[in-house]
C-alpha cells in the first residue's frame, strides 16, 4: 500500500472514532458502528446510564446506553445523529499473525492518535480464560480503550480493550457482532481488576487485585477496597479472569460469596456481595 493510500485509510478510520467522556474519571474511545448513531465501546468506558460523545468534527452529543455487557466489556451507545461515517468490518476469524494492525483512539488526551503494529495471534491468552482475543503488538495507553483495531484497509477487526505485557488485546469484531445481536447479560460487581500471582507458602496462587471500586457499586457496599485480592467465589478458586465472569452470570438479585486477601497473605477473608442485573458498572481487567 502506498503512503498516500495509508493516509486515506488512517483519516477515514479517524473520522469513525469518537471521544467518550463518562463522568469526571477520564475519557475513552468509541467506534461509529452505524450511520444512524450506533456507537460501540468498552463497558468500562461507558460506566453510567449516559455519556458524552465528541465526533471528529467537534460536534458533541449526549449518548444513552442501549446495551451493556460487563463480562464481555462491551457497550452499545446511541446518539441523535444521522449520516455518520460508520466503519466497515472484517471477519476476525480470518486474521493471520503478521498482518498489519492499526489502532486509533484518544490516549492520554491526544485526540485521534494512531499507532501501528502487527497481529501477534488470534485466540485465548494464558491467564485470561478461554475467550478469544485479537493480540497485536501495538502501543496502547489509557484512553485507547473502546477504540478500533483495524487491518491495512481500515476495516475494523476488534475493539481495543486492555494491555497484557507488550501485547494489546482487542475484542474480535465477530464477538462485537454477536453482542449487538444478543444484547447484554450478567451482573455488575463494580471493580477494576488486574491478574496477579500471589506468593503463599511454597507456591503461587492466582488472584485478581482490585485497582478501583466504583462508588455505590455492590463491591463498595460490601466494603471491598483497592488492594484487596480476590481468590475465588463460592469456594471455587479463580484460575483466570473468566472464572469471575462466570460467577457473575445469571439473573436476579443474589448473594455472591467471595474469598479475598487484605494485607496478610496468610489470612483468607470472606465476604457476601449482593449482586444482580445492573445498567452501569463493570468487572474487567482494563487498560
Amino acid at each position: 500500500m502506498s503512503l498516500e493510500g495509508f493516509g486515506e485509510v488512517a483519516e477515514r478510520l479517524r473520522r469513525s472514532t469518537v471521544l467518550i467522556q463518562a463522568g469526571a474519571r477520564g475519557s475513552g474511545s468509541g467506534v461509529i458502528w452505524g450511520e444512524d448513531g450506533l456507537i460501540v465501546t468498552n463497558a468500562h468506558v461507558a460506566r453510567g446510564s449516559n455519556a458524552g460523545v465528541q465526533l471528529w468534527d467537534g460536534r458533541e452529543f449526549e449518548a444513552g446506553i442501549a446495551s451493556r455487557d460487563p463480562q464481555l466489556d462491551l457497550a452499545a451507545l446511541r446518539i441523535s445523529a444521522n449520516d455518520l461515517p460508520a466503519v466497515s468490518c472484517a471477519d476476525s476469524s480470518k486474521l493471520r499473525p503478521g498482518e498489519l494492525a492499526i489502532a486509533m483512539g484518544n490516549p492520554l488526551g491526544f485526540v485521534g492518535a494512531l499507532t501501528t503494529g502487527v497481529i501477534h495471534a488470534v485466540g485465548p491468552l494464558r491467564g485470561f480464560g478461554s475467550r478469544a482475543w485479537v493480540q497485536a503488538n501495538v502501543r496502547l495507553a489509557p484512553g485507547n480503550s473502546g477504540g478500533p483495531l483495524a487491518d491495512a484497509r481500515g476495516r475494523v477487526i476488534g475493539i481495543n480493550t486492555m494491555v497484557a505485557g507488550r501485547l494489546a488485546l482487542a475484542i474480535p469484531s465477530n464477538a462485537v457482532h454477536q453482542f449487538l445481536f444478543a444484547g447484554s447479560r450478567g451482573a455488575w460487581l463494580g471493580v477494576t481488576l488486574h491478574a496477579v500471582r500471589v506468593p503463599r507458602g511454597n507456591a503461587h496462587t492466582f488472584g485478581l487485585v482490585i485497582l478501583e471500586v466504583e462508588l455505590g457499586s455492590p463491591a463498595a457496599r460490601a466494603s471491598l477496597l483497592p488492594g484487596d485480592i480476590l481468590l475465588g467465589a463460592e469456594e471455587n478458586p479463580f484460575h483466570s479472569t473468566e472464572d469471575l465472569a462466570r460467577s457473575l452470570e445469571g439473573s436476579g438479585q443474589r448473594l455472591l460469596r467471595l474469598e479475598f486477601l487484605r494485607g496478610d497473605y496468610a489470612r483468607v477473608r470472606r465476604v457476601a456481595v449482593q449482586i444482580g442485573e445492573q445498567v452501569a458498572g463493570r468487572s474487567s481487567v482494563a487498560a
